[in-house]
């Protein structure tokens, strides 16, 4: 399914326009070779990280939800139940469905590595499928006028561009892929993971102890002789101790000394720089720790500061968002013979407590009221 596989196809003529000036300047050597874009250079980086670093995983899952559901409105009553229901009902890559679950993995796509692609599958007549692509299959490309992209895969300029549906995060000047929420986090992931690795191999070996048996032949003659025949001895007594699948005892003759090897080390401790780390990870989600179920000294005052920056980052993908979902209403509409406008209406974030919310707003209406009487006077 799709038009990342599809070959054939030839491309679109660009139509005349200005071209900016801070672009890649024409005729310069290896020109087609600056102009390419790869959009997930790092997007197995970017995989393993969400797999082993459980927080980042619940911490995108945790912004793709926050950000809410929405719906389409064009001013009819009648036109808003069939376009929502259809879009709802819509088949989404053949495994999922409705509109809502085709932005929510484009939302994790464009999280996780910064750019998300997705595609409608129309005839023509109707639109009855939408595609979650692999940004490996699809390669972005600066056009001649180097300000439009162009869209391939292997090598080939796909069929209908205007089908296809492209998101960047946080785009760095004249790059045409966007940047990872997850960039920054390999170093204090990988600091992170050393830690964790570390721990587990210490409580391994908790588990399994390792002994050391030392025999200290004394200064008679005899005991010199045979130190050797009497070491290899208890070396045996201890191994059958050791295998035994019942409780047995060792006894040996002599000064002989059993100690647990390693018993004398001090263990580091982990608990000030895992949570150094953890917190350089929490900060680049924008998450309050307390979503995770971590306690770090926050006040309920500072847990609604962070809720209302919260609130404006959810705001700011959802600004993402709106074009993509704007431009599937359109398809759909233009389908079936509609050019009615409509608008995007998102769900209302409510990440504070409702009654702290009428709380505010019974506070701001008494002072309006006493502003109005005030000024009567």
């Amino acid at each position: 399914m799709g038009r990342f596989r599809s070959k054939a196809g030839a491309k679109k003529g660009a139509g005349d326009c200005c071209a900016v000036q801070t672009g890649h300047p024409a005729g310069q050597p290896f020109c087609s070779w600056q102009s390419y874009g790869a959009v997930t250079a790092d997007a197995a980086l970017y995989r393993n990280l969400r797999e082993n670093i459980p927080i980042l995983d619940a911490a995108i899952g945790k912004l793709v939800r926050l950000t809410g559901g929405f719906s389409l409105d064009t001013g009819s009553d009648g036109l808003n139940a069939q376009l929502n229901r259809d879009l709802s009902g819509i088949n989404v890559g053949g495994n999922q469905q409705g509109i809502e679950a085709f932005i929510a993995t484009y939302l994790d796509q464009l999280l996780t590595y910064g750019s998300a692609v997705g595609e409608m599958i129309t005839d023509g007549r109707e639109l009855y499928a939408l595609y979650n692509g692999d940004t490996r299959n699809l390669e972005v490309r600066r056009a001649g006028n180097g300000l439009d992209l162009c869209f391939f895969s292997g090598g080939e300029p796909l069929p209908r561009p205007e089908l296809l549906l492209y998101s960047v995060l946080n785009p760095e000047p004249g790059a045409v892929a966007g940047t990872s929420l997850l960039r920054g986090l390999p170093f204090v992931s990988r600091i992170l993971l050393q830690i964790y690795n570390t721990i587990g191999q210490n409580w391994s070996h908790a588990g399994n102890l390792r002994y050391a048996v030392v025999y200290r032949p004394g200064n008679d003659a005899a005991d010199r002789a045979y130190a050797g025949q009497r070491a290899q001895t208890m070396a045996r007594s201890w191994q059958e101790a050791m295998d035994a699948s019942s409780v047995k005892d060792f006894v040996a003759v002599g000064d002989v000394d059993v100690k647990v090897i390693g018993a004398d080390n001090q263990v580091l401790e982990s608990e000030i720089p895992v949570r150094q780390m953890l917190e350089q990870i929490v900060a680049k989600t924008g998450l309050p720790p307390f979503m995770f179920g971590l306690s770090w000294s926050t006040t309920e005052r500072m847990s609604r500061q962070q809720a209302d920056l919260l609130t404006t980052e959810l705001k700011n993908y959802r600004r993402i968002l709106t074009p993509v979902i704007e431009k599937i209403g359109r398809t759909y509409l233009q389908c079936c013979g509609s050019g009615a406008p409509f608008q995007v209406v998102w769900q209302d974030i409510t990440l504070q407590d409702q009654t702290d919310t009428a709380q505010a707003h019974l506070y701001e209406a008494q002072a309006e009221k006493i502003k109005k009487e005030t000024e009567k006077l």
